[in-house]
């Protein structure tokens, strides 16, 4: 076990956790235009912003 997989383990672990805070904070509720989707996948990969308060949805 290389420094690769811990890499890949962690990276699966950070984008879980950032399809649950996504979630709570309601980015997966009306996922049916492109821009809804993109605040979405912003919202998965930059969930630490998300716990500080900042809005990512895109209007």
């Amino acid at each position: 076990m290389g420094r690769g997989f811990f890499s890949s383990i962690f990276s699966f672990v950070y984008l879980v956790v950032g399809a649950i805070v996504a979630n709570s904070h309601k980015y997966f509720a009306h996922v049916g235009n492109l821009k809804s989707v993109v605040s979405a996948v912003l919202a998965v990969i930059l969930w630490p912003l998300l716990l500080l308060g900042v809005n990512l949805h895109i209007r």
